[in-house]
C-alpha cells in the first residue's frame, strides 16, 4: 500500500510541474480573444515584476553565439599551431647554432683583431631585433656578452689609433644593444642567464648609461634584493656607482617618503640619523619601513651583499631594543659567516658578538667551525675574530673552536698580513701599530638602544664600578664581564697557543725576521707580550728562541750569500734593534753569542743600527756589555751613532 501511495504522489507531481494537463472543455464564450502577433504573458518574464532591471546594451557581446567548432576543426587548428611553433623553434635553433659557431671563432686566441671585429659585427646583425629573447638563452646570452666585451675593446683600440670612424661604429653597436635591452633590464635582472649579460653591460657601460640603469631601478630596489638573482644586479650596480648613486639606491630602502626628497638627501647627508634630523621625518615610520624591507631578505638568507650590510648598520643606529635584538637573533649562526667579508658586514658581525647573548655568541662561534682559517686570512673577517677573543667570556668554547683551528694553520697565519691579527690582539691588545684607526673605531662601536642595557648589566655581576680611569670603565663595558687579563691568560697561555707560537718562531726564526708581516709576531713573542703575559710560564722556551736568533746572527758574513744576512736585511735588522732596546735578556744573549768581538765587522750599513742599539738601551747592564768595544769605534769614526743615541752612550 505504501508503494502504491508513493507512485500516485509522484504522478501528481509530474502533472503539476509541467506534465500533460488534463483536457478541459470550455465554451466558446469562455475563450479570450488573442491579438495577432501577441505572445502569451509569463509572470516570470514580466519586466514589471523587476522595475530596476537594467536593459541589456546592444553590442557584440549580446550577438548570437557562434556555433562551437567540431572536433575535426579543433584538430586542424591544433595541428596548425603546432606546426607554427615547430617552425619558430627551428628558426631559433638555426640562429642559435649560427651564433654558437661565430662565438667559437671570435673567442679564439689565434684570430686577429680585425677578423674578430668582423665576426662581432656579423653576430650583432643576426641578433638585431631579437636581443631580448636571446639574452635569456643559456647559449646565446654568452654570445651577446662576448660581443659587448669586444665592442668595448674595439672602441678603446680605435681611440688609441685615433681611428674616430671605427670607434664611433663600435660605440654605436654597443649603444644599440644597450638601447634594445633597456626596456627589458628589470626582467633580465631576474633571469638566471640574463643576469650575466646585465652585469657585462654594466661593466662596459658609460657613466651616462650607468646613471640611466640606476634610475631605472627606482621603485624596484627592495623587490630585487628579495630576489636571489636580482639582488646580484643591485649589488653590482651599487659597487660600480659613485657616492651619489650609492646613496640613491640606499635611500629607497630607508623610507618611501625619502624617495620624494631624493635630491635634498643626496647632496650632503649620508647617515640615516642626519637625514631624519634634517627632513624632520618620523623615526617610527622609517623604522617600520626598514623592518619590512630587511625581514624578508633575512628570512630568505640573501645576506651576501654589501648594500644590505650598509642598511643594517644604519638600521642599528635607529632600532629600538626589541628590533635590534630580533635582527641579532636572526643573524646569529652560519648566516653571519657569509656577511663578514665586507667592511660594513664585519662591523655588523662585531656588533652581533658584542651585544648578543651567551646563547647567540655560542651559535656564532659554532657557525664559524671549519671556516676559521679563511676568516682569519680575510681583511674584514679577521676583525670579527679579534672581537671574539676580546669580548667573549666563554674561553673554553673559543679554545675548542677558534684557538685549536688557528694552531693547525699557525705557520701560515704568522706570515699573513690579516691572519696574524687575532694572534697580535692576544699578544698586544688594541695596539695602534697593528690595527688601523678604522679598525679600532670598529671595535668600539655599539648599538645605542642596547649599549645602556650592557652598562646596566655589568654591576649585577659583581664587577668593580667605582673607578677614576674612564678608559678602564669603557674597557669593562666593551670587553665583557671577565677581566681582560684573565681572558688573555686562558686563551693564550692555558690553551697552549703561546707555547705552539714560540715553537713556530724557533723553527722559522730567519724567515719571520726577514718577513714584512712575520717580524711583528716575532717581536711580540720575543718580548713576552704586553704586560709580560708569557712570563714566567714560558721563560725557558723564550731563552731557546733567543739562542736560535743569536745562532743565525753568528753565521759568518759571506760575499755572495744566497740570502741577505740577518744584520744586513732591512726588516730583520730593524726588528733585532727593537728587541735589543726592549728586551735586555735577548740583548745579553745576542752580544755574548754573536756580536762580542765582531762589532767592527758590522759597523757599516744596516747592521750599524743593530750595534749602536746596545748603547741606546735603557738597561745599564746592556750598555756596559758593549761600551768597552764600541766606544773606540765611535771615537775613530768607524761607527756612526745618531746624536741623541751617541749622547746616551757617552754618558754611560
Amino acid at each position: 500500500m505504501a508503494a502504491k501511495d508513493h507512485d500516485t504522489r509522484l504522478k501528481k507531481r509530474k502533472q503539476v510541474s509541467g506534465g500533460t494537463k488534463p483536457e478541459t472543455h470550455h465554451t466558446s464564450t469562455s475563450k479570450k480573444l488573442k491579438l495577432v502577433g501577441s505572445k502569451p504573458t509569463n509572470p516570470r518574464n514580466n519586466d514589471s515584476s523587476k522595475p530596476f532591471k537594467r536593459p541589456k546594451p546592444a553590442g557584440p557581446d549580446n550577438a548570437e553565439k557562434t556555433t562551437p567548432l567540431s572536433k575535426k576543426e579543433l584538430r586542424v587548428r591544433a595541428k596548425e599551431l603546432a606546426e607554427a611553433r615547430k617552425k619558430k623553434r627551428k628558426r631559433y635553433y638555426n640562429l642559435e647554432h649560427e651564433l654558437a659557431h661565430l662565438w667559437e671563432k671570435m673567442r679564439s686566441r689565434d684570430i686577429s683583431k680585425e677578423d674578430r671585429y668582423k665576426l662581432v659585427g656579423e653576430a650583432l646583425e643576426k641578433m638585431k631585433g631579437k636581443i631580448p629573447e636571446i639574452a635569456s638563452s643559456h647559449v646565446s646570452s654568452r654570445v651577446l656578452q662576448t660581443c659587448v666585451k669586444y665592442c668595448t675593446k674595439a672602441e678603446r683600440d680605435a681611440k688609441k689609433k685615433k681611428a674616430d670612424g671605427d670607434a664611433k661604429k663600435r660605440k654605436a653597436e654597443k649603444d644599440a644593444v644597450f638601447e634594445e635591452l633597456k626596456p627589458h633590464f628589470l626582467t633580465l635582472s631576474r633571469s638566471a642567464y640574463g643576469v650575466h649579460l646585465v652585469k657585462k653591460m654594466l661593466d662596459n657601460a658609460s657613466k651616462q648609461q650607468l646613471a640611466e640603469f640606476i634610475s631605472s631601478l627606482h621603485g624596484h630596489v627592495a623587490s630585487l634584493l628579495r630576489h636571489m638573482v636580482g639582488s646580484v644586479v643591485v649589488e653590482h650596480a651599487y659597487q660600480l656607482g659613485n657616492a651619489t648613486q650609492k646613496q640613491e639606491l640606499l635611500v629607497e630602502l630607508y623610507s618611501t617618503e625619502l624617495q620624494l626628497f631624493k635630491d635634498l638627501v643626496l647632496k650632503k647627508e649620508g647617515r640615516l640619523v642626519d637625514i631624519i634630523s634634517k627632513l624632520d621625518l618620523q623615526k617610527s615610520s622609517v623604522l617600520k619601513h626598514m623592518t619590512s624591507v630587511i625581514q624578508p631578505i633575512l628570512e630568505k638568507g640573501i645576506v651576501d651583499h654589501s648594500i644590505l650590510h650598509r642598511v643594517l648598520i644604519e638600521y642599528f643606529t635607529i632600532a629600538e631594543e626589541f628590533s635590534a635584538t630580533d635582527v641579532i637573533k636572526q643573524l646569529s649562526g652560519p648566516l653571519l659567516v657569509r656577511m663578514i667579508h665586507t667592511r660594513d658586514g664585519s662591523r655588523v658581525g662585531m656588533l652581533c658578538v658584542k651585544h648578543g647573548s651567551a646563547k647567540e655568541r655560542k651559535k656564532i662561534i659554532k657557525g664559524m667551525k671549519g671556516h676559521i682559517r679563511n676568516i682569519a686570512s680575510d681583511q674584514c673577517g679577521s676583525m670579527v675574530l679579534v672581537s671574539l677573543v676580546s669580548v667573549v667570556d666563554d674561553t673554553k668554547l673559543i679554545t675548542k673552536v677558534v684557538i685549536n683551528e688557528l694552531q693547525e694553520h699557525l705557520k701560515d697565519l704568522v706570515f699573513d698580513k690579516d691572519g696574524r691579527r687575532p694572534l697580535l690582539q692576544l699578544l698586544h691588545p688594541n695596539c695602534s701599530r697593528y690595527l688601523t684607526p678604522y679598525d679600532l673605531a670598529s671595535l668600539s662601536l655599539s648599538i645605542p638602544s642596547l649599549s645602556n642595557k650592557v652598562e646596566s648589566d655589568i654591576p649585577s655581576e659583581g664587577m668593580e664600578t667605582e673607578t677614576n680611569d674612564p678608559d678602564e670603565s669603557t674597557q669593562l663595558v666593551d670587553g665583557g664581564k671577565k677581566d681582560p687579563s684573565v681572558r688573555r691568560q686562558e686563551l693564550l697561555v692555558k690553551s697552549g697557543l703561546a707555547e705552539r707560537l714560540v715553537d713556530v718562531c724557533i723553527a722559522s726564526a730567519g724567515e719571520l725576521l726577514r718577513s714584512n708581516f712575520g717580524k711583528e709576531v716575532m717581536y711580540e713573542v720575543a718580548t713576552g707580550g704586553a704586560d709580560g703575559i708569557l712570563h714566567p710560564t714560558l721563560d725557558d722556551k723564550l731563552n731557546e728562541l733567543y739562542e736560535a736568533i743569536a745562532t743565525l746572527v753568528a753565521e759568518p758574513k759571506s760575499e755572495e750569500p744566497k740570502e741577505e744576512h740577518l744584520l744586513e736585511n732591512f726588516h730583520s735588522s730593524r726588528t733585532i734593534r727593537r728587541l735589543i732596546l726592549d728586551c735586555p735578556a735577548f740583548a745579553s744573549t745576542l752580544w755574548n753569542k754573536a756580536l762580542k768581538g765582531k762589532c767592527e765587522l758590522w759597523a757599516q750599513g744596516h747592521s750599524c743600527r743593530v750595534v749602536s742599539a746596545f748603547l741606546a738601551s735603557s738597561d745599564s747592564k746592556v750598555n756596559k756589555l758593549a761600551k768597552k768595544e764600541l766606544q773606540p769605534l765611535i771615537d775613530a769614526g768607524t761607527l756612526k751613532v745618531p746624536e741623541t743615541r751617541a749622547a746616551i752612550g757617552t754618558k754611560e
